[in-house]
């Protein structure tokens, strides 16, 4: 049975990969994009698919939101929209406040009265990792772990999983909460750092690289995450919240060699041109050290895993870049 699924920041980079998922494994269903279309969206993302909609607002609009639940007969809410950007985030907060905390609860609040008593919804609420802070060498993140955000993005976000979790809990709505570690893959806006790097290395520009270069990440293919947010939308448990890695930490400045290296091979220039580029800057204020995710709950819960090989997934980045020139 066909249905209409509202999709909140569809147009941006993981949001459009999941568009793109579900529309592939669910033709018959109706997915409305709700999309601000700031500088890191891209109506073309997900442009002649047929049984998509994109519908530019602001999740803020609380009236346009219940107006979609309920004319629409939305049942599945799946939430990406999001500024995300940490250097955005040091140096102009508000926006992230608004959007990130003011606007899960204009979609949680609408929501509530849209679905009232329905206990066949579903609102899953797609976050980060990074609200849980900092770890130091050994140790990951995992759902029963205290939030400790360190930038204005990650609290914005810990403020947002918050208010999900308290309607829940005060009114029943039918929430999931996702924490995943970092997304690579196409459609990424280049501001993030492997677009940045691939596009500076198409161009000969400098890359640089934060502090000393030892900040450790889990990076996560945008197609094995979308395919886990599937994965708990169609089996988890409303209130759950499931923590999403890829199980693949890597250093910023060994990630960096890594991919100067497969560029290099997809220029066919020599090996080390790339490397030449990489300028050590000033470390980012409250540069958290390591991020990395224990995904066992939704190994065990619901019998997720990660799919794709890393280098695997850095080629077919690479590749759909250097194809797309315009997003470089």
């Amino acid at each position: 049975m066909s249905e209409t699924v509202l999709v909140t920041g569809g147009a941006g980079f993981i949001g459009s990969n999941f568009v793109h998922r579900w529309h592939r494994n669910h033709p018959e269903d109706m997915i409305l994009v709700l999309d601000k279309l700031t500088y890191a969206a891209n109506p073309a993302h997900i442009a002649g698919l047929d049984g998509v909609e994109l519908v530019r607002g602001d999740i803020q609009n609380r009236e346009l939101v219940l107006h979609l639940l309920d004319k629409r007969q939305v049942r599945k809410l799946v939430h990406f929209a999001a500024e995300s950007h940490v250097d955005n985030s040091i140096t102009g907060p508000g926006a992230f406040i608004q959007t990130n905390m003011v606007g899960t609860f204009s979609l949680l609040d609408a929501a509530r009265e849209a679905w009232a008593g329905d206990g066949n919804t579903r609102f899953l609420h797609v976050s980060t990792d990074e609200v849980y802070g900092s770890l130091g060498g050994t140790g990951k993140f995992h759902e029963d772990m205290a939030y400790a955000p360190n930038s204005p993005y990650s609290a914005s976000k810990a403020g947002s999983d918050h208010l999900v979790r308290a309607y829940h809990h005060t009114y029943g709505l039918p929430t999931l909460t996702t924490n995943c570690s970092n997304n690579y893959g196409p459609r990424q806006h280049p501001e993030k750092l492997i677009p940045l790097a691939i596009s500076r290395m198409a161009q000969n520009q400098p890359i640089p690289v934060y502090g000393n270069g030892q900040n450790v990440r889990d990076w996560l293919f945008v197609e094995d995450h979308c395919a886990a947010i599937e994965t708990v939308i169609a089996k988890g448990s409303p209130g759950e919240t499931y923590c999403i890695g890829g199980n693949n930490e890597w250093r910023n400045l060994d990630l960096l060699h890594l991919l100067c290296d497969l560029v290099d091979r997809h220029l066919e220039r020599p090996e080390g041109t790339s490397r030449k580029l990489l300028t050590f800057v000033k470390d980012r204020a409250g540069h958290d050290q390591r991020y990395a995710i224990d995904a066992g709950k939704i190994s065990r819960d619901l019998e997720w895993q990660p799919q794709t090989d890393f280098t695997i997934g850095l080629n077919l980045t690479i590749r759909w870049y250097l194809n797309n020139v315009t997003q470089l």
